[in-house]
């Protein structure tokens, strides 16, 4: 280097120290994967929609039929072990209900006949295998829509945690086998992040309820939890 352009040089390193070491702060290589791991558990619980509808000339026929209808509703659940935090009110509707008639010009004509009041009960049933006798004593109490079934978990934290650590060991077998097709090396975990799926509700007709006779037969089987998780590790 010449004499004249030595202090040009010793300037550009003063003013750009970083340029020196720019190859150095350059991100390691990475590969990023993804895993899913599944665990099984028999549900513990099962959470039943019921409703009660009543018809009547009026809003307040209609209404006060209901509520007697779902006290009684209520009353057998209270005896058949449910607790009062385990009992919720989902829902009440008040809902006129017209009869239409076509005329002469092509328009309608709505005539009123009555209102109809729906009340929805959710109930917890921690004893699954009193489901189906709860579902009948609601039934026989008046209990004439509805029917939705959720069988879940009350604590699957324990299920989840499986399920989360076959997905961590599902992505490093997978990052593995990249990494030795590829001819390098796994480092070490840079990044790791989850997603869980919760089992998915087995839902059972309304129309299950016009043919029932005893006790509903219902089959929990076994709910199934699902956890993804990404994994970025380091290459060497």
């Amino acid at each position: 280097m010449t004499r004249h352009l030595l202090p040009i040089a010793l300037a550009a390193a003063v003013a750009f120290p970083g340029l020196a070491s720019a190859a150095d702060t350059q991100p390691p290589p990475r590969i990023i994967v993804s895993g899913e791991g599944e665990a099984t558990v028999a549900p513990d619980m099962a959470i039943l929609s019921l409703s009660v509808m009543r018809e009547a000339k009026s809003a307040r026929e209609a209404l006060d039929a209901n509520n007697d209808a779902m006290a009684a509703v209520v009353a057998a659940m209270k005896s058949a072990g449910i607790a009062d935090r385990d009992l919720q009110t989902a829902g009440i509707q008040i809902n006129p209900r017209y009869n239409y008639t076509n005329k002469a010009d092509g328009s309608q004509e709505a005539q009123l006949v009555a209102y109809q009041v729906t009340n929805t009960l959710s109930v917890r049933v921690r004893n699954v295998d009193k489901t189906g006798e709860i579902l009948d004593k609601a039934v026989s109490l008046g209990v004439n829509q509805g029917g939705g079934i959720t069988f879940t978990n009350d604590d699957p934290k324990a299920t989840i945690t499986e399920a989360r650590k076959r997905a961590v060991a599902d992505a490093m077998a997978k990052a593995k086998t990249l990494a030795e097709a590829a001819g390098v090396s796994l480092g070490k975990v840079l990044e790791i992040t989850d997603q869980n799926v919760a089992p998915v509700p087995m839902p059972m007709a309304a129309k299950s309820f016009d043919a029932a006779r005893s006790a509903v037969p219902v089959q929990a089987g076994e709910n199934s939890y699902n956890v993804q998780v990404t994994v970025t590790f380091e290459l060497k």
